[in-house]
């Protein structure tokens, strides 16, 4: 793990400590690449489609001219390829043409960047003035997502301007985050909130820290504690004082949603990018439709519309015979560019204008660096997931920042890192984690919890949070007897013991995956007794919701399969309120019931990655009414975590064996 930088540190052990990281980054991105490039170099079309890296076919229905007199093309696939896919704003990507009698490996390409996506249509800017021929050969025409540089540039640019810093406000930012100097605090008067608002004492803790700090303030969020509507307030608060915010999270949806937080309290926010959540009112605040919003647009769309025009009058003079074709054609080219560079410095004038007025920029952290916005500074920046986000990527907006504000919580799942090396040489550590621990005093702690039984979190909360969590009265004593009487009696927390019942585990071995079919054929019948009672019709208004969870790929493929086929169970997951997946595809969400597979069963105690305790702790957590885990004490008992938690489970009453279940 990366060194401890003592108080007060001297500059070379930060300046050590940022090279290292530096190079995990390089390692990070080297293992990217070659992950990347092993996926698609044997894949086929249809394989890169499935994997939603391909679009294909796709048709051109529009050609524009973008900022610099480079082709801009609207390209859609077919309405019925309504899968998922990776394609969003920012992104590199390039067409190709699958040209009959071509090799695939000579397939001709055009590169660009993505600059709008929305359901089958996307905008791609190329790199090119004119479009090569082969693009009107007849052959079909397809779009591929190609390796992401962008952030790493932008990552490694962004470190080397802290590492660099000296004498400025960056270098001191540098200097507090990672524990060098002491992180200074107004006297905050303890008057009521501008805006009202329904926190409890912790939240309206956490925002006075927030308008306190000269420098830096964590809001610290356990599970189900409000972290997003403590952080909307302290956003709408600080943009009382000051004119422009920025607000970043690493990932599109966390940045969506405070998007959406902040438009419903009426602040006037621009959001950067692509939203993944395609609603109208994310819609109607993203630059693209503010700037067809603006008093000029009509202006830009005429000045737009008569370049086209002088640029399509002058491809009509292709086979140029005379001297004067070819003069009438120069000039049309002309006219065209220069109407062109009118119209690009119009959408300059109008997107400054906007951002001029805005309160709130929000983007995700590498979105910080989008060329509209990429000159502006702030005086305070707001980095939401802030315990999910590697360290180089938070730097990106840190660098336009006189004061940081992080929002997360570091006993949840880290950021995701491909390189093994890189996991072992620290790059999981994150900023928000090093300042945490290096400066304790710039952390504030939400401590009541407004989402699940008060048994479902007090593991968690000695566990992880020195059992300074407390639940809500509104959800403290609500299981699922208080939805429906015919749950009665029922435990929120139940462990299904399976030792002694040689359910072991089998590992797959083309993907090195672990499943164990017995434990989950338990589950499932468990799951199935449990959900006797329920009956649908008489909760139209509020369906029950059931997550499925298990840490392996292959112990998720077979629960699947096995749900299909249980006809108490299937329908449920047809009509959607049942899921089944990994504890990282739960990560913000919260079901009524969670029933947890652990999988590994056998007999030396090895337990592979449920050693990761942080994962579990996310997995538990997302519980509201009931959580019900089935394993292998014998397997488990030898970990500290998991045999505290059997004596956590023998203490509230939820201990069962098999035994119990069997007819």
């Amino acid at each position: 793990m990366s060194d401890t930088v003592s108080p007060y540190a001297e500059p070379y052990a930060i300046e050590k400590e940022l090279r290292r990281v530096q190079a995990m980054l390089k390692l990070e991105q080297q293992e990217d690449l070659e992950q990347f490039k092993l996926k698609n170099a044997k894949a086929s079309i249809q394989e890169r489609q499935q994997r939603g890296l391909t679009w294909y076919p796709v048709t051109i229905t529009q050609e524009d001219i973008g900022f610099g007199g480079k082709v801009v093309l609207e390209l859609e696939r077919p309405a019925g390829q309504q899968g998922l896919h990776l394609f969003q704003v920012g992104k590199n990507a390039s067409l190709f043409g699958n040209i009959p009698g071509r090799a695939a490996t000579d397939r001709p390409t055009l590169s660009g960047v993505i600059t709008s996506v929305r359901r089958n249509k996307l905008l791609l800017a190329t790199t090119k003035e004119d479009l090569p021929d082969w693009v009107h050969e007849g052959g079909k025409l397809g779009i591929d997502l190609t390796f992401d540089e962008v952030s790493y540039r932008e990552m490694d640019y962004a470190l080397g301007k802290v590492m660099g810093a000296y004498g400025d406000r960056l270098a001191d930012l540098r200097d507090i985050l990672l524990g060098a100097k002491p992180a200074r605090f107004r006297n905050e008067k303890a008057d009521d909130l501008f805006y009202p608002s329904p926190l409890n004492e912790s939240q309206v803790a956490a925002v006075r820290h927030v308008q306190a700090a000269q420098d830096v303030a964590i809001i610290h969020g356990p599970p189900g504690t409000g972290k997003t509507t403590t952080l909307v307030q302290a956003i709408l608060e600080t943009i009382r004082r000051e004119r422009r915010v920025l607000v970043c999270a690493p990932s599109n949806t966390a940045v969506d949603l405070l998007t959406e937080k902040l438009a419903e309290r009426g602040v006037n926010v621009i959001r950067m990018g692509n939203p993944s959540r395609v609603s109208d009112l994310l819609l109607e605040h993203t630059l693209d439709a503010q700037v067809m919003a603006h008093k000029r647009y009509g202006e830009l769309r005429s000045l737009r519309q008569t370049a086209e025009q002088y640029r399509e009058e002058a491809s009509k003079h292709t086979r140029t015979f005379g001297w004067e074709e070819r003069e009438q054609r120069r000039h049309l080219k002309e006219e065209a560019k220069a109407m062109h560079q009118e119209a690009d410095g119009l959408e300059r004038y109008i997107t400054e204008d906007l951002l001029e007025q805005v309160q709130v920029i929000t983007c995700t952290l590498v979105g910080a660096s989008n060329r509209n916005i990429r000159h502006l500074t702030y005086e305070t920046v707001f980095i939401d997931e802030a315990a999910q986000a590697l360290e180089p990527g938070c730097w990106i907006p840190i660098a336009k920042a006189q004061r940081v504000v992080l929002a997360g919580d570091h006993q949840q799942l880290p950021p995701t890192v491909k390189s093994e090396k890189a996991v072992k040489e620290g790059l999981r550590e994150t900023l928000f984690e090093k300042c945490i621990k290096r400066q304790p005093d710039v952390s504030r702690m939400l401590t009541v919890q407004y989402r699940m039984h008060e048994q479902i979190m007090e593991f968690s909360s000695e566990q992880f949070y020195e059992g300074r969590l407390l639940a809500a009265p509104t959800v403290a004593h609500v299981g699922l007897e208080a939805y429906d009487l015919r749950f009665a009696p029922d435990l929120p927390v139940e462990f299904l013991d399976t030792a002694g019942f040689g359910f072991l585990e089998i590992t797959i071995p083309e993907s090195r995956s672990t499943a164990n079919p017995e434990e989950a054929d338990l589950l499932l019948k468990r799951l199935a007794q449990l959900l006797e009672p329920y009956d649908a019709a008489d909760h139209e208004d509020d369906p029950l919701s059931i997550g499925v969870i298990a840490p392996y790929r292959a112990q998720i493929n077979y629960l699947k399969d096995a749900v299909e086929e249980n006809d108490e169970l299937s329908g449920l997951m047809l009509h959607r309120q049942l899921s089944v997946g990994t504890v990282d595809s739960f990560q913000g969400q919260e079901r009524d019931i969670i029933a947890i597979s652990l999988t590994r069963s056998n007999s030396h105690g090895e337990i592979g990655f449920l050693s990761d305790i942080r994962r579990m702790n996310v997995g538990m957590t997302r519980a509201r009414k009931k959580l019900l885990l089935v394993g292998d004490s014998s397997t488990l008992g030898s970990h500290p975590f998991y045999k505290a938690f059997l004596e956590y489970v023998e203490r509230v009453g939820g201990y069962r064996t098999a035994w119990e279940l069997q007819d």
